[in-house]
């Protein structure tokens, strides 16, 4: 059964629901003879699928490759496809790509990555922490509210702040730099901070990474004057990283936690390129993985395989 734009809906609704990111396309001009008209949308997931219709298979090619680069970036894109040989322009915001294997027409597709918020674990109940949960929506973090001993932090979170005053503050700390989240904060006084910290049944450097005080030294007071603190140090923390691993990329390092971009292939019948991602049509061929636009360029390749030069 075709998807339609109620199911498309609901089923964007379930992928935010469960915080996992996705690109939703949409078609925004067609121009005939494309099987695809304004409005038909689609989603697409980060290994490639494709959930809805936005045109015919070598349109659908484009939409993975540039839409898996949209995922990556976090930022939207307008992709138009149109007959011709191989080659795409860029401009700011949007791209043209040409592709032979359409027969006639054009198609521009909207893509708008929906990437969750950033989830930031905050334990406790106090004003601070509510003052926390409060702000946090405002400048770009889910904030989730815990218990000390619920708090289940990952990797992937943003922060985890204890916010308890000294309730079940140990284990959820601990929790937190075991799993690698990058910020780590405790609202406490010096004094009390130190004491909290030499309790903590880890190494010093896992205990060197715990912000504590928490927050930026604004001179702040009220609960939500130390929310803001927090959350400014956190977004500085942030940005430091991602300057940091830019750095890193730029001089031949480490790269840092950011999405690596999806790697593509070159369909080998028209010229394509094509994301090598498993959800693209392909085959093995002496080894090789080869990936192609559309069931036409593989059934081509089938018939007469020593006819294309492979890039390895």
């Amino acid at each position: 059964m075709a998807a339609t734009a109620e199911s498309i809906a609901a089923r964007a609704g379930e992928l935010a629901a469960r915080r996992e990111p996705f690109v939703h396309a949409t078609v925004v001009r067609a121009q005939h003879p494309t099987s695809a008209r304004a409005g038909d949308t689609a989603l697409l997931l980060p290994g490639g699928e494709l959930q809805g219709f936005v045109g015919g298979n070598c349109v659908e090619s484009s939409v993975r490759e540039y839409g898996l680069q949209v995922l990556a970036s976090g930022e939207p894109l307008l992709l138009r496809v149109l007959p011709g040989e191989p080659s795409h322009r860029t401009e700011e915001g949007a791209v043209e790509v040409s592709n032979p294997c359409l027969s006639g027409g054009a198609i521009e597709i909207f893509l708008q990555p929906r990437i969750p918020a950033p989830r930031v674990v905050v334990v406790g109940g106090a004003p601070v922490a509510q003052a926390l949960a409060a702000l946090g929506p405002g400048v770009g973090f889910d904030v989730e509210l815990a218990d000390g001993d619920a708090a289940q932090p990952r990797a992937g979170d943003a922060a985890l702040i204890v916010a308890s005053h000294g309730k079940a503050e140990e284990g959820a700390l601990e929790a937190a730099l075991r799993a690698g989240v990058p910020y780590v904060a405790l609202v406490a006084s010096e004094v009390r901070g130190a004491a909290v910290l030499d309790s903590l049944d880890v190494d010093d450097v896992l205990r060197s990474r715990v912000y504590t005080p928490a927050g930026l030294q604004l001179g702040a007071r009220t609960p939500g004057e130390i929310a803001l603190s927090i959350f400014a140090q956190l977004v500085q923390e942030r940005a430091t990283a991602r300057a940091g691993a830019q750095n890193r990329a730029h001089t031949g390092g480490v790269p840092g936690p950011s999405t690596p971009q999806p790697k593509t292939a070159v369909d080998p019948v028209c010229g394509m390129s094509v994301p090598a991602v498993e959800s693209s049509l392909h085959l093995e061929h002496n080894g090789v993985t080869v990936y192609f636009c559309s069931p036409g360029c593989r059934a081509a390749f089938r018939k007469d395989p020593e006819r294309y030069a492979l890039s390895t």
